[in-house]
């Protein structure tokens, strides 16, 4: 019997990213409710976030193969995460404007079945260009800045904000597909 696999996310990011790995899959809102735990090193943050998403995905799914990920904006030894409204998104693009910052995105897969565990991290360096009020504006305009991150998205019009980019383009968009692959690999997925 195939197992099913769930991705405990509704972004159309991570779903366009685990759709490349060719596999059918169900997306979900968890439910989990993300709080940033600033005791927390950012990379243990991100792991400890997509544990808490897989988790809450595994109680409504008892047999699935699980995939969570979270992803946080370090910047300055601060997380930056979503922001709450437009004037705190603006303040986010202000403050990255013509700097570099991390990405660091943790993922896990959890064999609900087994409670078998695989997690990790992974990050990229982020350089933005000098951004003027009008960029940031037209920006906000768009609606992406919302529910990202550090108040952006690659993927989408957040391209234009970005100069370049030293990593792994996936862990910038949502979720390590390095590690992904890996992490199925290891639980006996073939992929």
């Amino acid at each position: 019997m195939k197992r099913q696999i769930i991705l405990a996310s509704t972004s159309p990011r991570r779903k366009q990213l685990l759709a490349l790995l060719n596999i059918k899959f169900k997306a979900v809102d968890s439910g989990y409710e993300e709080i940033l735990h600033k005791h927390l090193s950012h990379f243990d943050l991100v792991k400890f976030l997509a544990l808490g998403k897989a988790r809450a995905a595994a109680k409504k799914y008892p047999n699935a193969l699980i995939i969570a990920a979270d992803t946080v904006v370090s910047f300055q030894g601060r997380a930056l995460g979503k922001p709450k409204n437009k004037k705190e998104a603006r303040l986010m693009l202000s403050r990255l404007s013509g700097k570099s910052h991390y990405v660091i995105s943790g993922a896990v897969v959890l064999d609900a079945k087994t409670k078998q565990i695989i997690s990790g991290f992974d990050k990229v360096k982020v350089y933005f260009r000098k951004l003027s009020k009008a960029d940031i504006n037209s920006y906000l305009r768009s609606g992406e800045a919302i529910d990202k991150a550090g108040a952006y998205g690659f993927l989408g019009k957040g391209f234009n904000l970005v100069a370049k980019i030293e990593g792994d383009a996936t862990t910038d968009l949502g979720m390590s597909m390095t590690f992904v692959f890996n992490a199925l690999q290891k639980i006996g997925l073939k992929v």
